[in-house]
Formats: structure tokens, sequence, C-alpha cells
């Protein structure tokens, strides 16, 4: 049986480490380092050198683990039962233009199951986690979502199918009718802050599309441990696989209900 609590205490010293090489790394950068994967995906040399730390430092933790990672560093791959599934740098894009809203996503999954996770924003050296049959925590402190039931009174987080531009149209009646019915959206730029956001409260709901495993296997395990509510954009439950994803608090029913008749109209 893992010894969650053992292993977590030592992810989180490779996450931070590594968050420190990220803030470092962020003082020199330039722009002449970005790489482009594919239209407005952006992927720099400190994505590349963050993600070789944590496999590394997480492969020494637990040697049986295999890696799900955006980066593609890791030589072992996939594993048949646990899982490390890794963003070294998750809102690439505002880390290579200077701006502070980036996070490492580091989660542990036993098969399908997620059984740990950890989303950690080093500009703020703000660290969310839980692990299972556990509370969810911010540094010390534990985080519970917002008490908010009414969608008149949320503030929402969401971001846009960047390198899907054929979808944004989609996502326009959707976001018109939230501006009108809640307190309005922002958009960080890191789908791992959004949902730690939630997870602690900051904000009540969140919705997204064109996802990656590594964008959300930690942030919205930490939601559902911090009492929160995800599901895809109908209802169903491979939110980490399924590439659209619905997170909150007491509104995520009704927030749910919205993005699906505008996304999947009838």
């Amino acid at each position: 049986m893992l010894k969650l609590e053992v292993i977590l205490e030592k992810a989180q010293q490779i996450i931070k480490q590594t968050g420190s090489f990220t803030l470092e790394e962020a003082r020199k950068f330039k722009h002449s380092s970005i790489e482009y994967k594919g239209k407005n995906d952006l992927v720099s040399y400190v994505d590349k050198e963050s993600e070789k730390l944590l496999v590394a430092g997480l492969g020494e933790i637990l040697p049986a683990a295999g890696f799900i990672t955006e980066e593609g560093t890791a030589a072992e791959g996939k594993a048949d039962q646990y899982n490390w599934v890794i963003d070294p740098v998750d809102g690439t894009t505002n880390y290579v233009h200077g701006l502070p809203f980036f996070s490492i996503s580091v989660a542990l999954m036993d098969k399908d199951e997620v059984v740990l996770g950890v989303v950690y924003e080093p500009s703020r050296d703000e660290m969310f986690y839980a692990i299972k049959e556990g509370k969810a925590y911010l540094n010390e402190n534990e985080i519970q979502v917002s008490p908010v039931r009414e969608l008149d009174e949320s503030l929402l987080a969401s971001g846009f199918p960047y390198s899907k531009l054929k979808e944004v149209p989609a996502y326009l009646p959707i976001v018109e009718e939230l501006m009108d019915k809640t307190h309005g959206l922002r958009r960080m730029g890191s789908a791992a802050i959004d949902l730690a956001y939630v997870a602690c409260g900051r904000f009540e709901g969140y919705f997204e599309y064109n996802l990656k495993p590594w964008d959300v296997a930690a942030g919205a395990f930490i939601v559902l441990q911090a009492g929160g509510k995800v599901s895809t954009f109908n209802g169903g439950k491979d939110f980490i696989f399924g590439g659209e994803l619905v997170a909150g608090c007491g509104i995520q029913p009704a927030l749910t209900e919205i993005v699906h008749k505008h996304w999947y109209p009838a």
C-alpha cells in the first residue's frame, strides 16, 4: 500500500525546487528561447528542463511509476498501475511574456484514479495539495470551495481553445450568457491555477475545452477533495482524459447546464 503522506512530502520538496528553477530562469528569459509546438502552443527550455527535474526526482520516490508528461522527456513512459501526470510549466505563454501566472501541476494516478495532486504557483509561493481520503490544503491551511450557491453571486474562470480557433465561436454564446448572469469571467492562462483557485474559493467555477490530462489531473482532484464538483460538459466523469471540464462549488450543475446548452445544442 502506498504511503501517500510520505510520497506527498517528498514530492512537494522536488516541486518547490523546480519552482525555484523556473523563477530563476524567468529573470533572464529571452524571447529568442521560445519554441512552437503548434499555433499558439509555446514551449521553452524551461518547460523541458523543469520536466526533467520533476521526472528525475519523482522517479526516485516511486520507481515503479511511469509518467504522462506534456513535453515527453520521460524515457520510462506510461506504466500499468502508477503514473505521475506532470505539467512542468502550466501557463507557458504567460511565463515567456513575463506574467506571473504559471504553475507546476503534478498528480499521481493509481490506474484510472488520482490519489495525489499538487499545484504549485512559484510566483506566489502557494502550494495546493491533497491526497486520497484526505482534505485539501493551501500551504498548511485547509481549504474548501466557495459556499456560494447562486450563479449571480459567482466569479468564474475560463480559457479559450487557443490551438483550435474554429471552436471559438461556440464559446461566445456561453461567455455572453455568463457575463450577464455572474460577477464576471477571468482568464488566468493556467488551467491548474484556475482549478486551484476554485478549490480555495477564489473562483466559484471554471470551464474549458481542449484540455490535456497534465493540465487538469492534479487541480481537478484538489477541487474534489475540497468539496467541489467536476464533470465534462455533458456531465460525464471522464474529465481527465476527455478534453473538457466544468468544475465548481454548488453552482457547478447550473454552470454545466449553460455550457452544455450552447456547446452541444439540440
